[in-house]
C-alpha cells in the first residue's frame, strides 16, 4: 500500500533539493535516513523529515512495518518564488529570486520474498 507525505514551501531551491532526493530514491527507509544523516546539504534535513513523516503515516494509519518500507517515489517540485529587491548603483534595483520547493515522498512495503 502506497503512503504519501509532502512538505510544501520549503526555503531551498528545487534544483538543490533534487541533488539530495536523487541519492535516496529506491532505497529502504532506514538506509535512506542513514544516508541523509551524513549529507551536509540543508535540504537533507528537509528530505529526512518528510521521509520520517511518510514512515510514521504508514505505521500509524495503515499498520505497516516501518523497517520493511522503501521509497517508491520521491521528487522535489518548484514552489512559489519570492521576489525581493536589492539596491544597486545609481539608484537602480536588481531583483532577487528566493525559490521554494515542494518535496513529495511515496513509500511502499517491500514484497514478502524480497
Amino acid at each position: 500500500m502506497e503512503v504519501m507525505a509532502k512538505a510544501r514551501g520549503l526555503r531551498v531551491s528545487p534544483r538543490k533539493a533534487r541533488l539530495v532526493v536523487d541519492m535516496v530514491r529506491g532505497k529502504s527507509v532506514p538506509e535512506a535516513l542513514a544516508i541523509l544523516r551524513f549529507v551536509p546539504n540543508k535540504s537533507a534535513e528537509y528530505v529526512a523529515k518528510v521521509v520520517k513523516s511518510a514512515a510514521a503515516n504508514a505505521e500509524h494509519n495503515h499498520d505497516l512495518d516501518p523497517d520493511r518500507l522503501y521509497i517508491k517515489q520521491i521528487y522535489a517540485d518548484e514552489g512559489p518564488t519570492y521576489r525581493r529587491w536589492r539596491a544597486r548603483a545609481r539608484g537602480r534595483v536588481n531583483r532577487r529570486l528566493k525559490r521554494t520547493a515542494h518535496i513529495t515522498v511515496i513509500v511502499d512495503e517491500m514484497e514478502k520474498g524480497a
